[in-house]
């Protein structure tokens, strides 16, 4: 049998977890005050956000204790079965690194690591794949080869309501958030290659949505048949006019919701939507 493992920066509930038999590793949260929380486990994104609201300084998030890794590894191998890992981006976080090491350390061949090069919602899309290549019966070195692959199409775009998150986190200076804020100018990010990059901006929500909506089709337009998931930071209306640029503009059926939490939302804040899609084969 082949295990699927993911870290909860995929933002899957557990009962989409349980539904999709992956196995989900929490991440730590840990707030201004000292009390830390695992991720979706002992602490929601609706308990999340509340908390949020609230700080002056922003939450830290943490990766796994390395035992969680061993563990794991040691009962797949006691049972014979193979793990594909499909982790958040090193880029953003050690998570992988320390799956690696345990991998290192436990000696197996039947463990493969990859790195998602994505978090939140396009991590999701990529630890769906990889349930979906496990339930048609690829091994687990087939699977990871599909997802370095396929991981090059991930796209996730969003755009960012209120700027003081981005501040709070030191990626940009006071006089230009509060500049921002003032003119009512939305940022419109990107998560690509394992980076989150400024890649536009409009005049107030409805310019950012159409600045969001411009960016889909420069990266490439959705590949309706390989996936798409969209998200939200606190508020599900501000991914109403994402669901219905797909059903309305590019008659595409209506994509699954999902709540984004601390992984991203530490830094987006609430109010924060987006989209994350396979690009279509160049």
């Amino acid at each position: 049998m082949v295990r699927i493992i993911t870290d909860s920066s995929c933002d899957l509930t557990p009962e989409q977890a349980a539904r999709l038999n992956v196995h989900v590793v929490a991440l730590g949260v840990t707030f201004e005050d000292g009390t830390s929380y695992r991720d979706r486990v002992e602490l929601s994104p609706e308990e999340f956000y509340r908390k949020l609201a609230a700080c002056d300084k922003l939450p830290t998030t943490s990766q796994p204790p390395f035992s969680r890794w061993t563990d794991l590894f040691e009962e797949a191998q006691e049972a014979g079965d193979e793990v594909v890992a499909v982790l958040l981006s090193g880029e953003l976080s050690g998570t992988i690194q320390g799956a690696r090491a345990a991998a290192d350390l436990a000696g197996y061949s039947g463990i493969h690591i990859v790195d998602s090069q994505a978090a939140a919602l396009s991590l999701n899309l990529l630890v769906r794949l990889a349930a979906r290549l496990r339930d048609s019966g690829r091994t687990a070195a087939q699977i990871a080869e599909t997802l370095e692959q396929e991981k090059k199409r991930v796209r996730l775009v969003a755009l960012i309501d209120d700027l003081k998150y981005l501040h709070k986190g030191g990626r940009l200076p006071a006089t230009v958030a509060v500049a921002g804020n003032l003119l009512g100018i939305k940022p419109v990010i990107i998560l690509k290659d394992g980076k989150v990059k400024l890649a536009g901006k409009g005049r107030g929500l409805p310019g950012a949505y159409v600045s969001l909506f411009k960016l889909i089709d420069s990266e490439g337009g959705i590949d309706p048949d390989s996936g798409m998931v969209i998200g939200y930071t606190q508020n599900p209306r501000g991914a109403e006019p994402i669901q219905q640029y797909l059903t309305g503009n590019l008659k595409l059926p209506a994509a699954p919701l999902c709540h984004v939490g601390p992984a991203i939302g530490t830094h987006t804040g609430p109010r924060c939507a987006g989209i994350a899609f396979f690009a279509r084969e160049s």
